[in-house]
C-alpha cells in the first residue's frame, strides 16, 4: 500500500484567528507503514478555542510518538486503540475543564483522529469535525454531535433541512465543556485507489459530496504538492461561496 497525505487550513474571511489545529504524518513501524491524522476545531463562539484544539492535537502525537511503537510490536487491536484513546480524550476534557475553570471561560474543541494501517483504519470522533472515505461512493465515517444531526436522527428534519438550519452548528458534545465526555469510535478495513478525509464543518457546509470526489479522488497522486492543490481550490470555492469559518481538511489517498 502507498500512502500519499496532504493537508490545508485556512483563516476564513472574517476571523482573525484560526482556531482548528490540524496533523497528519507517515509512519514506518514494525507492523508496517501507517498513517495518523488528527483533525480539531476549537468551538467558535467561545474564547481561547484555539488552546483547546491544540492541546488535543499535541497529547494525540504525544500518543503515536510515545504508545504507538509500543503497540505496533504485536497486530494491532480495536480494544488497546479504544482504551488509550478514551483515557486521552479523559484527560484532555479534564485539563480543559480545569483551564476553563480558573479564567473563568468557556472552552472546547471538537476532535477527529485516524489512524490507518494497510489494511485497517481506527477512528475517533467528538463533535461535528468529520471523517469520509472517498471511492465509488462519498461515505461519511463518522456521526455529527449537533443539535440539527440529533434531530435527524429523531426524524424531525432532512440532511439537507440539517445542513442549512440555524442550530447545525449547536454541539451536543465536545472536549472540555462537561465533566465527562465519550467519544464515538469506529472500525472498517482500508480500500485501495481510496482516499480518506478528514475536514473540519468550514470546509464541508458549501462543499458537495461530488466535488469532494471530483477534485479529490484519483487513481494515482505523484506527491502530496498536487493533493494540496486541490485541498487550496476547494477551500478557495469555498470561501466564494460565503463560508466565513475557519477551514481544514487533511486528505490521505491509500493507493
Amino acid at each position: 500500500m502507498k500512502f500519499v497525505i496532504s493537508a490545508a487550513t485556512d483563516v476564513g474571511t472574517r476571523k482573525k484567528i484560526n482556531q482548528d489545529s490540524l496533523f497528519v504524518r507517515k509512519i514506518r513501524t514494525r507492523a508496517g507503514k501507517m498513517v495518523f491524522a488528527v483533525l480539531c476545531d476549537g468551538m467558535g463562539g467561545l474564547t481561547h478555542g484555539e488552546l483547546a484544539s491544540a492541546s488535543i492535537l499535541s497529547a494525540f502525537t504525544e500518543w503515536m510518538y510515545v504508545q504507538l511503537p509500543v503497540l505496533s510490536q504485536k497486530p494491532l487491536e480495536d480494544c488497546a486503540i479504544r482504551e488509550q484513546w478514551s483515557e486521552t480524550i479523559r484527560c484532555q476534557n479534564d485539563k480543559i475543564r480545569a483551564y476553563g475553570c480558573r479564567n473563568q471561560c468557556a472552552v472546547g474543541s471538537t476532535v477527529t483522529a485516524l489512524l490507518m494501517t494497510e489494511n485497517r483504519y481506527f477512528l475517533l470522533n467528538i463533535g461535528d469535525t468529520r471523517a469520509y472515505e472517498i471511492g465509488e461512493n462519498v461515505v461519511r465515517l463518522t456521526e455529527d454531535h449537533t443539535l440539527a444531526a440529533k434531530e435527524v436522527r429523531l426524524g424531525n428534519m432532512t440532511d439537507a433541512q440539517a445542513e442549512k438550519a440555524s442550530i447545525r452548528n449547536v454541539l451536543t458534545r465536545c472536549v472540555g465543556v462537561e465533566d465527562r465526555v465519550r467519544p464515538d469510535m469506529f472500525f472498517g478495513d482500508v480500500r485501495k485507489n481510496t482516499v480518506y478525509m478528514l475536514c473540519s464543518d468550514g470546509f464541508r457546509h458549501c462543499i458537495t459530496a461530488d466535488e469532494m470526489k471530483e477534485y479529490l479522488l484519483r487513481n494515482t497522486w505523484n506527491d502530496s504538492y498536487e493533493i494540496k492543490q486541490q485541498e487550496e481550490r476547494l477551500i478557495e470555492l469555498a470561501k466564494r461561496r460565503g463560508e466565513t469559518d475557519n477551514i481544514s481538511v487533511i486528505t490521505i489517498h491509500a493507493g
